[in-house]
C-alpha cells in the first residue's frame, strides 16, 4: 500500500468516525428526548427503545448485521468496509453519549429542535456519504431492491422512510409526526450541500483512455446507465470514448474512487442535474434491461 492511498484510507476513517459521533450526538441529546421519529434503521431503533426501552446502540447492531451479510458483496470491498466501521461507529457513540450526563434545554420549541436536529445529523451523515462511506442499513437494502427488482434506490430510500415513519405513530403524536417531517427536510437538504451543494442528482463526463475499462468497473458496481460520447483530443488528435452517466449525490464518492482506481490520469467533470426523466429515476423498466452485476 503506497503511503498516499495509506493516508487517504486513515483520512477516510477519521471522517466517518466524525460523522458517526456527531450524527449519534444529535440523534440522543435531540431525538430521543424530545421523541422526534427518525427514518430508516435509526427509526427502527427509536421505536424499540420507545416500545420496549431497547438500547438503540444494540439494535442498531443487530439490525444492521444480518443487513450487510445479505447485501454486503454488493458494495464492493472499501465501501463494505467503510459501512461497517459506520455501522460500529453509530452504535459506538450512541453507547457513549447516553452515558454522558448533558441535557440541551430547547425550552421543548419543536421547530428549533427539529431544525438543529435536522442539521446536526445532516452533517454528520453528509461527511461519511462524501468520502463514500454509510451508515448501513436502508442504503443496502436500496441496493437490493435496485438489482433484484428494478427499484430505483431513491424510490426504495423514500418508501422504506414512509413505511418507519408510520410505524412511529405507535409513540409519537401526530404533533410531533409534524416537526419530525420538518426534521427530515432539513436532514435530506443538509445531506445533499454537504455532499455536493444541494442539488439532488449529479451528470459525470469521464475522459479517459481507459474508458472501456473504466465502463466495465463501473457497471459491475454501480446499476446506473452508461452512454459513450465520441471526442477527439484537442492536443493528441486521438480518437476518445468520453463516459456520460447521471447518478445520486451518495454515489458520486464511490464512482470518483472506482475511476482512479483505473485511471489516475481520468478527467472528471461532475455536472449540476437540475432534472432526470427516465430510467432509475422516474420510471421502471423490466428487470431484463437492467445493469447486472457480473461475476
Amino acid at each position: 500500500m503506497s503511503p498516499k492511498v495509506s493516508w487517504k484510507l486513515f483520512f477516510d476513517v477519521f471522517i466517518i468516525i466524525l460523522g458517526t459521533a456527531i450524527f449519534s450526538f444529535g440523534l440522543v441529546f435531540l431525538n430521543i428526548p424530545n421523541k422526534l421519529a427518525e427514518g430508516g434503521i435509526a427509526g427502527i431503533t427509536l421505536i424499540l427503545k420507545a416500545l420496549f426501552n431497547y438500547n438503540p446502540a444494540i439494535t442498531n447492531l443487530i439490525l444492521n448485521v444480518p443487513i450487510v451479510l445479505i447485501g454486503g458483496k454488493m458494495l464492493g470491498r472499501q465501501s463494505l468496509i467503510y459501512t461497517i466501521i459506520g455501522i460500529f461507529g453509530v452504535s459506538f457513540w450512541i453507547d457513549f453519549w447516553q452515558r454522558i450526563p448533558l441535557v440541551i434545554d430547547l425550552q421543548h420549541d419543536l421547530l428549533i429542535v427539529a431544525l438543529i436536529a435536522g442539521a446536526v445529523m445532516g452533517l454528520g451523515s453528509g461527511i461519511i456519504y462524501r468520502v463514500g462511506g454509510t451508515t448501513g442499513g436502508s442504503d443496502i437494502v436500496a441496493r437490493i431492491f435496485d438489482k433484484k427488482f428494478g427499484i430505483a434506490i431513491g424510490r426504495t430510500l423514500f418508501g422504506f422512510d414512509i413505511i418507519v415513519l408510520i410505524l412511529s405513530l405507535t409513540y409519537v403524536d401526530l404533533h410531533r409526526m409534524i416537526y419530525t417531517l420538518i426534521f427530515s427536510f432539513v436532514f435530506s437538504r443538509t445531506v445533499d450541500a454537504v455532499i455536493n451543494g444541494g442539488y439532488s442528482e449529479k451528470g459525470l463526463l469521464i475522459v479517459s483512455n481507459k474508458s472501456h475499462e473504466i465502463a466495465a468497473t463501473l457497471r459491475e458496481n454501480v446499476y446506473r446507465g452508461i452512454t459513450y460520447f465520441k471526442g477527439e483530443g484537442g492536443y493528441s488528435g486521438e480518437d476518445k470514448n468520453i463516459i456520460y452517466m447521471v447518478v445520486g449525490v451518495r454515489e458520486v464518492p464511490v464512482i470518483k474512487r472506482l475511476v482512479h482506481e483505473v485511471d489516475e490520469k481520468a478527467f472528471i467533470s461532475i455536472i449540476n442535474v437540475h432534472e432526470v426523466i427516465g430510467e432509475g429515476f422516474t420510471y421502471l423498466v423490466p428487470k431484463k434491461t437492467l445493469l447486472k452485476q457480473k461475476r
